[in-house]
């Protein structure tokens, strides 16, 4: 299995998130990328028209993405029960949704804050997105996590670790101890630590 791969993109993180906790990572090779918003990586578009990571391909061939996909095929593989059945699974998969709709907005956040010629920014845009972010955090923090580990914890891990790497000033646990304690616990998975942001 290869996967292309960015150190710093939270859902290739959520990926290999799974496939540690699955005991499949060694089995996937990283492949260097160069994706991005604006100038995007040839080589990835040969198989992902979108051109984003991760894609991801199987031992067969098969092409996957996005990160969704490829958790869900890894959980197939494993054994796993990431996804869950009946009620919980409807349950994962709205967390998950609420942990992508938070790195969607964080990454057009900063898109906007990095890649846009400041005297094009728009502050009112950036102030929209960030509040997606903050009301994201403040379900979490009405939610029992608990001890679970699926994909709907999975994603809102990534998703408070992209925060933490690259929206310190947000200061997300102020007024958040239960999602704090939480994520302090949850970040210490090995899975986590072995996966932690870069670049």
């Amino acid at each position: 299995m290869k996967i292309y791969f960015s150190p710093a993109s939270p859902y290739v993180r959520k990926v290999m998130v799974v496939a540690h906790e699955l005991g499949l990572a060694d089995r996937i090779e990283r492949l260097p990328s160069a994706a991005g918003p604006v100038q995007r990586d040839a080589t990835i578009r040969q198989d992902n028209p979108l051109g984003q990571v991760p894609t991801f391909f199987t031992d067969d061939g098969t092409v996957l993405y996005d990160s969704r996909v490829i958790c869900e095929y890894l959980d197939d593989l494993g054994g796993g029960r990431f996804f869950g059945s009946g009620a919980e699974r409807w349950r994962n998969l709205t967390d998950a949704a609420l942990g992508d709709g938070l790195l969607g907005a964080a990454l057009l956040a900063r898109y906007e804050a990095v890649l846009r010629p400041e005297p094009l920014r728009w502050a009112d845009w950036s102030r929209g997105q960030l509040e997606k972010v903050t009301d994201a955090v403040d379900r979490m923090e009405a939610t029992d996590l608990g001890a679970r580990l699926d994909i709907g914890t999975v994603t809102l891990g990534c998703g408070l670790g992209y925060l933490d790497f690259r929206f310190p000033e947000l200061d997300w646990r102020i007024g958040r101890p239960r999602v704090a304690a939480w994520y302090a616990d949850f970040a210490q998975r090995p899975s986590m630590t072995a996966t932690a942001p870069g670049g």
